[in-house]
């Protein structure tokens, strides 16, 4: 049985640009009624607009996720005119690179609050009533580079690591009690954290051919999304590699994705 979005509450953070704006988006189309969660007010406000513009619904609410009591505070506004929340999408994150000369502790620590602990503060602001309840649908945005370490993006990667693997322990522990949960791990999206960015970016994809993509994925409750197939394979034979060649062909340039 496939899943409808169609009068679901849908909370999707990160939504402000990119691919969150644009999961939103291709959501609302299908009937889902949209609560956004991002820093940027003045791009919350115009999605919110353009949405209700072809006809959706759409609401929205200020928080920095790495904050817990912002990320609290905005899902109780979008509940008190959403209702119960039906669908989590914890899209928020950044792809900071990172350096070991100096040392980038700041830069982990922000990876971590921002991808990991920005994930746990959004579950743990719905959670609960789907639990009481029985129903609800959990839903990470993580990445390919969660399988493998990079140089450059150690952070990063396990940042995104961290969250395949609690996602996973929670699909496993949630699975007998109503809830789906679900992990997508794209490749490179055309987004502000790849554009610019003078390295390698194989296959990459527009923000509304990957959300089509991830949303077909959600419709069929898949456990696991990971894609484009083309650089899932890469990445999986990366996972195999040898640490010498991982090095020869790691980007020189450091900047970001």
């Amino acid at each position: 049985m496939t899943y409808s979005f169609d009068q679901k509450a849908i909370i999707v953070t990160g939504a402000a640009g990119g691919l969150g704006a644009e999961l939103a988006t291709q959501l609302a189309a299908q009937g889902g009624r949209l609560g956004l969660v991002s820093r940027r007010e003045d791009r919350l406000r115009e999605l919110t607009e353009r949405i209700k513009v072809a006809g959706g619904e759409a609401h929205f609410a200020l928080a920095d996720v790495s904050d817990r009591g912002q990320v609290s505070g905005a899902i109780e506004q979008l509940r008190d005119r959403l209702g119960q929340v039906d669908m989590l999408i914890a899209n928020a994150g950044v792809g900071d690179p990172d350096s070991l000369a100096p040392f980038a502790t700041d830069t982990f620590e922000r990876l971590m609050r921002v991808n990991w602990f920005g994930l746990i503060y959004a579950i743990e602001s719905v959670l609960p009533e789907m639990m009481e309840r029985g129903d609800g649908y959990l839903v990470a945005v993580s990445s390919l580079r969660a399988y493998r370490g990079l140089p450059g993006f150690a952070g990063y990667g396990a940042s995104k690591a961290a969250i395949n693997k609690f996602m996973e322990g929670l699909r496993v522990e949630l699975s007998e009690q109503g809830i789906d949960v679900t992990t997508l791990c794209p490749g490179f999206i055309r987004t502000a954290m790849t554009e610019g960015k003078d390295f390698p970016k194989p296959w990459m994809m527009e923000p509304e051919v990957a959300a089509r993509r991830m949303i077909r994925a959600l419709t069929r409750k898949r456990k696991v999304y990971n894609f484009p197939w083309q650089l899932t394979v890469m990445t999986r034979l990366g996972q195999v590699m040898p640490d010498w060649v991982i090095r020869r062909m790691a980007p020189r340039d450091r900047s970001g994705t």
